[in-house]
């Protein structure tokens, strides 16, 4: 049977590029190709989240299990296989088998309730309490996460002084980003990179696990970001967005044992820098920003804002 690959994915991704296109054309037999190498069988319908595709299947000795193929110009998660080993299921789903070339892995098959279910707070604690667990020293086969941000902040600096983010936040991040990216504590640890409520799984070996990692050699106080931006509506609703990120913010902190101070920078520099995309984005576009561009850079500029006193 063929394996399905889901149509509205299809459909949001093909405008990314020709290199998307190529991929969705070989996908259906490279998926075969796999199954038929690992001698798995599909046992139900196909996921996928931005750029792989899920396969829930079963082997031929009968474990549970999932095939997960990864789109081929995804640099975030080339190591991703690499750091589930290292962790070896300590926190983390378990890879059972990986094939680097083909960008194929055979995961543990978890639960579909991730952390959205859950209080923000009680969220933020279970997050947390993976920190010490997955940042390890880190392999050094991964890129930095300074190598990243000196580049981003290469790119932040050539926006014109009247663009469309406040120009005191701009140069803030600069400053800071500067100072992490000298800074030899910023590297070392294996960060997750994306680590939010929908990346965390209920299971059977734990309550929750740890999934789809995008590993880079870095800081731990890199990593809470995503769960302030994430739900926003959330936050939105409760009436007061600066008090309801501050108490994700300091949850993790404390949780986690993180100096504040140099978490609280970590997430200045990351949400100018996730604005600054959306302006880049609609550069590339060669037109101004759409409203939901605007409405990300809103977002971001008010988490930026509201960790600081």
């Amino acid at each position: 049977m063929p394996v399905d690959i889901p149509t509205g994915w299809v459909a949001s991704q093909i405008g990314l590029g020709t290199a998307w296109a190529l991929w969705f054309e070989r996908l259906p037999r490279l998926a075969e190709a796999v199954l038929a190498d690992w001698s798995l069988t599909v046992e139900g319908p196909s996921m996928n989240g931005f750029c792989s595709l899920v396969l829930p299947v079963r082997t031929d000795t009968g474990d549970r299990a999932v095939l997960k193929l990864t789109f081929d110009g995804d640099d975030e998660s080339l190591y991703e296989g690499l750091a589930l080993q290292r962790w070896g299921g300590d926190g983390t789903v378990r890879l059972m088998r990986a094939d680097p070339r083909r960008r194929a892995l055979l995961l543990e098959r978890l639960y579909a309730d991730d952390l959205n279910g859950l209080d923000d707070v009680e969220a933020c604690e279970i997050v947390a309490g993976f920190y010490d667990r997955i940042h390890v020293p880190a392999l050094p086969q991964l890129r930095t996460v300074t190598s990243y941000v000196g580049e981003w902040l290469a790119a932040l600096a050539t926006m014109p002084v009247d663009g469309p983010l406040p120009r005191r936040l701009v140069e803030q991040t600069l400053s800071l980003g500067g100072d992490l990216v000298d800074d030899p504590a910023s590297s070392g640890r294996i960060t997750h990179g994306d680590l939010h409520y929908e990346n965390v799984l209920a299971a059977e070996r734990e309550p929750w696990l740890v999934i789809d990692p995008k590993p880079m050699s870095g800081d731990p106080h890199y990593e809470p970001a995503p769960m302030l931006w994430n739900r926003w509506e959330q936050l939105v609703e409760s009436g007061n967005v600066r008090s309801g990120v501050r108490r994700r913010f300091h949850t993790i902190v404390d949780a986690a044992g993180l100096d504040e101070e140099r978490a609280r920078d970590w997430v200045v520099v990351r949400s100018i820098i996730n604005a600054h995309w959306a302006v880049e984005d609609a550069e590339r576009a060669h037109r101004g920003l759409d409203d939901d561009e605007q409405a990300w850079i809103k977002l971001c500029v008010t988490t930026a804002k509201a960790v600081q006193d």
